[in-house]
Protein backbone atom coordinates (compact mmCIF):
# COMPACT_ATOMS: atom_id res chain seq x y z
CA UNK A 1 0.00 0.00 0.00
CA UNK A 2 1.51 3.16 -0.64
CA UNK A 3 2.10 5.89 1.71
CA UNK A 4 -0.52 8.18 0.08
CA UNK A 5 -3.34 5.53 0.08
CA UNK A 6 -2.13 4.67 4.26
CA UNK A 7 -2.87 8.42 5.02
CA UNK A 8 -6.24 7.95 3.12
CA UNK A 9 -7.43 4.81 5.33
CA UNK A 10 -5.86 6.53 8.24
CA UNK A 11 -7.77 9.49 8.19
CA UNK A 12 -11.02 7.65 7.25
CA UNK A 13 -10.48 5.47 10.82
CA UNK A 14 -9.81 8.14 12.50
CA UNK A 15 -12.98 10.67 11.40
CA UNK A 16 -14.99 6.94 12.29
CA UNK A 17 -13.54 7.17 16.19
CA UNK A 18 -13.92 10.62 16.91
CA UNK A 19 -17.53 10.61 15.77
CA UNK A 20 -18.10 7.51 17.85
CA UNK A 21 -16.65 8.16 20.80
CA UNK A 22 -17.36 10.77 23.51
CA UNK A 23 -15.29 13.77 23.99
CA UNK A 24 -12.91 12.87 27.23
CA UNK A 25 -11.99 9.59 25.37
CA UNK A 26 -11.53 10.23 21.75
CA UNK A 27 -7.63 11.02 21.74
CA UNK A 28 -7.05 7.31 23.83
CA UNK A 29 -10.09 5.72 20.94
CA UNK A 30 -7.78 7.01 18.09
CA UNK A 31 -4.42 5.92 19.01
CA UNK A 32 -5.77 2.43 20.52
CA UNK A 33 -6.94 1.84 17.08
CA UNK A 34 -3.22 2.95 15.84
CA UNK A 35 -1.60 0.88 18.13
CA UNK A 36 -3.98 -2.57 17.50
CA UNK A 37 -3.59 -1.59 13.33
CA UNK A 38 0.58 -1.20 14.15
CA UNK A 39 0.90 -4.39 15.68
CA UNK A 40 -1.33 -6.07 13.32
CA UNK A 41 0.79 -5.09 9.83
CA UNK A 42 4.04 -5.67 12.36
CA UNK A 43 2.83 -9.74 12.62
CA UNK A 44 1.06 -9.46 9.10
CA UNK A 45 4.79 -8.99 7.58
CA UNK A 46 5.98 -11.72 9.80
CA UNK A 47 3.79 -14.15 8.79
CA UNK A 48 4.13 -13.57 5.05
CA UNK A 49 8.23 -13.32 5.31
CA UNK A 50 7.51 -16.70 7.04
CA UNK A 51 5.40 -18.10 4.27
CA UNK A 52 7.87 -16.60 1.75
CA UNK A 53 10.86 -18.05 2.84
CA UNK A 54 8.94 -21.48 2.75
CA UNK A 55 8.07 -20.98 -1.25
CA UNK A 56 4.22 -21.03 0.11
CA UNK A 57 1.73 -19.08 -2.04
CA UNK A 58 -1.28 -17.32 0.46
CA UNK A 59 -4.18 -16.04 -0.54
CA UNK A 60 -6.51 -13.81 1.68
CA UNK A 61 -10.49 -14.30 0.23
CA UNK A 62 -12.90 -12.16 1.73
CA UNK A 63 -16.27 -10.97 0.74
CA UNK A 64 -20.13 -10.91 1.93
CA UNK A 65 -22.29 -13.55 3.57
CA UNK A 66 -23.68 -15.82 0.94
CA UNK A 67 -21.44 -14.36 -2.00
CA UNK A 68 -19.90 -17.25 -3.16
CA UNK A 69 -16.28 -17.41 -1.43
CA UNK A 70 -16.79 -20.89 -0.01
CA UNK A 71 -17.78 -22.07 -3.54
CA UNK A 72 -15.13 -20.18 -5.12
CA UNK A 73 -12.49 -22.32 -2.82
CA UNK A 74 -14.44 -25.51 -3.18
CA UNK A 75 -13.65 -25.40 -7.11
CA UNK A 76 -10.33 -23.91 -6.55
CA UNK A 77 -9.66 -27.02 -3.86
CA UNK A 78 -10.70 -29.50 -6.48
CA UNK A 79 -8.81 -27.77 -9.53
CA UNK A 80 -5.47 -27.60 -7.59
CA UNK A 81 -5.45 -29.87 -4.96
CA UNK A 82 -4.20 -32.45 -7.97
CA UNK A 83 -0.83 -30.68 -7.91
CA UNK A 84 -0.51 -28.65 -4.63
CA UNK A 85 -0.24 -29.39 -1.28
CA UNK A 86 -2.95 -26.76 0.15
CA UNK A 87 -3.73 -26.10 3.52
CA UNK A 88 -7.55 -23.78 3.69
CA UNK A 89 -8.08 -21.41 7.03
CA UNK A 90 -11.53 -20.72 7.55
CA UNK A 91 -12.79 -17.41 9.86
CA UNK A 92 -16.55 -17.56 10.31
CA UNK A 93 -18.75 -15.92 14.03
CA UNK A 94 -19.52 -20.04 14.55
CA UNK A 95 -19.52 -23.80 13.14
CA UNK A 96 -17.51 -25.20 10.56
CA UNK A 97 -20.13 -25.71 7.92
CA UNK A 98 -17.55 -24.12 5.20
CA UNK A 99 -14.43 -25.57 6.50
CA UNK A 100 -16.27 -29.44 6.11
CA UNK A 101 -17.53 -28.31 3.04
CA UNK A 102 -14.06 -27.53 1.08
CA UNK A 103 -12.08 -30.61 3.17
CA UNK A 104 -14.22 -33.06 1.09
CA UNK A 105 -11.76 -31.86 -1.71
CA UNK A 106 -9.10 -33.28 -0.27
CA UNK A 107 -7.28 -30.37 1.37
CA UNK A 108 -6.48 -29.33 5.06
CA UNK A 109 -8.50 -27.41 6.71
CA UNK A 110 -8.74 -25.71 10.11
CA UNK A 111 -11.70 -23.48 11.18
CA UNK A 112 -11.32 -20.17 13.22
CA UNK A 113 -14.29 -18.92 15.24
CA UNK A 114 -14.59 -15.55 15.87
CA UNK A 115 -17.16 -15.78 18.07
CA UNK A 116 -18.28 -11.49 18.47
CA UNK A 117 -15.16 -10.70 16.03
CA UNK A 118 -16.10 -9.66 12.88
CA UNK A 119 -12.78 -10.44 10.70
CA UNK A 120 -9.89 -12.44 10.95
CA UNK A 121 -6.94 -10.77 11.91
CA UNK A 122 -2.99 -11.76 11.92
CA UNK A 123 -2.87 -12.58 15.34
CA UNK A 124 -5.46 -15.57 14.37
CA UNK A 125 -3.24 -16.55 11.58
CA UNK A 126 -0.15 -16.63 13.52
CA UNK A 127 -1.50 -18.61 16.01
CA UNK A 128 -2.58 -21.49 13.43
CA UNK A 129 0.43 -22.01 11.58
CA UNK A 130 2.92 -22.00 14.49
CA UNK A 131 0.91 -25.06 15.09
CA UNK A 132 1.32 -26.28 11.69
CA UNK A 133 4.27 -27.93 9.85
CA UNK A 134 4.60 -25.56 6.68
CA UNK A 135 6.78 -28.03 5.16
CA UNK A 136 3.82 -29.79 4.45
CA UNK A 137 2.20 -27.01 1.94
CA UNK A 138 2.75 -25.11 -1.09
CA UNK A 139 -0.23 -23.32 -1.08
CA UNK A 140 -2.77 -21.67 1.67
CA UNK A 141 -6.01 -19.75 1.21
CA UNK A 142 -7.74 -17.93 4.40
CA UNK A 143 -11.58 -17.25 3.87
CA UNK A 144 -12.57 -14.53 5.69
CA UNK A 145 -15.30 -13.88 8.08
CA UNK A 146 -18.32 -12.79 5.63
CA UNK A 147 -18.93 -8.81 5.83
CA UNK A 148 -17.23 -6.40 3.65
CA UNK A 149 -16.43 -3.98 6.09
CA UNK A 150 -14.64 -5.22 9.35
CA UNK A 151 -11.87 -7.48 7.26
CA UNK A 152 -10.06 -3.55 5.42
CA UNK A 153 -8.62 -3.12 9.24
CA UNK A 154 -6.46 -6.26 9.51
CA UNK A 155 -3.66 -7.47 6.91
CA UNK A 156 -3.33 -11.30 7.37
CA UNK A 157 0.29 -11.78 5.82
CA UNK A 158 -0.88 -13.01 2.60
CA UNK A 159 0.24 -12.49 -0.67
CA UNK A 160 -2.38 -11.08 -2.35
CA UNK A 161 -6.28 -10.61 -1.49
CA UNK A 162 -8.95 -11.29 -2.89
CA UNK A 163 -12.63 -9.73 -2.68
CA UNK A 164 -15.84 -11.43 -3.88
CA UNK A 165 -19.29 -9.85 -4.96
CA UNK A 166 -21.93 -11.34 -6.19
CA UNK A 167 -24.89 -9.81 -8.82
CA UNK A 168 -27.14 -10.38 -5.76
CA UNK A 169 -25.48 -7.87 -3.43
CA UNK A 170 -26.88 -4.95 -6.41
CA UNK A 171 -24.34 -2.90 -8.70
CA UNK A 172 -23.58 -0.22 -6.26
CA UNK A 173 -21.74 -2.88 -3.88
CA UNK A 174 -18.25 -2.18 -5.28
CA UNK A 175 -18.50 1.26 -5.20
CA UNK A 176 -19.98 1.34 -1.63
CA UNK A 177 -17.29 -0.17 -0.23
CA UNK A 178 -13.92 1.33 -1.56
CA UNK A 179 -11.31 0.82 1.13
CA UNK A 180 -11.75 -2.83 0.99
CA UNK A 181 -11.41 -2.49 -2.88
CA UNK A 182 -8.32 -1.00 -2.71
CA UNK A 183 -6.82 -3.24 -0.44
CA UNK A 184 -7.37 -6.47 -2.77
CA UNK A 185 -5.43 -7.11 -5.98
CA UNK A 186 -8.34 -9.16 -7.28
CA UNK A 187 -12.13 -8.60 -7.52
CA UNK A 188 -14.19 -11.50 -8.45
CA UNK A 189 -18.23 -10.73 -9.52
CA UNK A 190 -19.86 -14.00 -9.15
CA UNK A 191 -23.60 -15.74 -9.75
CA UNK A 192 -23.41 -13.40 -13.14
CA UNK A 193 -26.32 -15.96 -14.32
CA UNK A 194 -28.62 -13.87 -12.40
CA UNK A 195 -27.61 -11.20 -13.63
CA UNK A 196 -30.52 -10.60 -16.61
CA UNK A 197 -33.36 -11.74 -13.75
CA UNK A 198 -32.56 -9.11 -11.51
CA UNK A 199 -31.53 -6.29 -13.76
CA UNK A 200 -28.22 -5.94 -12.23
CA UNK A 201 -25.65 -3.75 -14.11
CA UNK A 202 -22.47 -5.78 -14.51
CA UNK A 203 -20.96 -2.91 -16.04
CA UNK A 204 -21.59 -0.28 -13.31
CA UNK A 205 -20.18 -2.91 -11.31
CA UNK A 206 -16.85 -2.95 -13.00
CA UNK A 207 -16.51 0.63 -13.25
CA UNK A 208 -16.69 0.88 -9.81
CA UNK A 209 -13.73 -1.20 -9.15
CA UNK A 210 -12.29 0.99 -11.58
CA UNK A 211 -13.25 4.13 -10.20
CA UNK A 212 -11.47 2.86 -6.53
Amino acid sequence: MSEKRKQEVQRIKELESINLAREEIRDLVIETKKEVEKDNDLLAEQINDELNKKGIKSIDIVGAIGAGKTALLEKLAEKLSKKYRILVICGDITTRVDADRIEQHNVDTIQINTGRECALNAYHIYQVLKNKNLDDYDLIFIENVGNLICPSDFQLGTDKRITVVSITEGEWVIEKHPMLFKMSQVAVINKIDLAERLGTNIQKMIQGKTRN
